[in-house]
């Protein structure tokens, strides 16, 4: 019998938009996908959980903002809610990512690309998803061909 590959969900979460990423079975390639729009947790925990029925599943990586010098502050609290939140309601393992500076690189991608001001505000959420999840899966190809041993902290 045939069976669906599980994938990798990423989420940029904003303060007014999620950016959803998915990265493809070999766990070699992210692709932006959509994004939700939200006005409360509450909301947004019901458009992710609908969102995840969706797909099939093995784990979630959420983008956490870290300021220039790699360290948490209020953006980072308020990422944490959201985790916390999926965490409670999902089965799912939920990893924490680094998307530092992701938006402004999806905004300068899309700005060469010549994407206007009113159509790069409906995808650059996405894009920033894809470009997080796309390091974090750049990160696991290194710790499979690193002939050194890899530890993470």
């Amino acid at each position: 019998m045939f069976q669906t590959p599980k994938r990798t969900l990423g989420f940029d979460i904003g303060t007014k938009r999620t950016g959803i990423a998915l990265a493809d079975e070999s766990m070699t390639l992210a692709s932006p996908v959509t994004h939700i729009e939200v006005t409360s947790k509450n909301d947004w925990i019901k458009k992710v959980l609908s969102f995840l029925e969706q797909y099939e599943i093995e784990q979630i990586v959420v983008g956490l903002p870290l300021n220039h010098e790699g360290e948490e502050g209020q953006d980072a609290d308020r990422i944490r809610q959201y985790i916390a939140l999926l965490r409670e309601k999902t089965s799912f393992p939920v990893i924490e990512w680094d998307e530092r500076f992701t938006t402004v690189q999806a905004e300068r991608y899309l700005i060469s690309a010549n994407v206007s001001r009113k159509n790069r505000k409906q995808v650059v959420d996405k894009i920033a998803a894809c470009i997080m999840l796309q390091s974090y899966l750049d990160h696991l190809q290194f710790k499979r061909e690193s002939p050194e041993p890899w530890h993470d902290k």
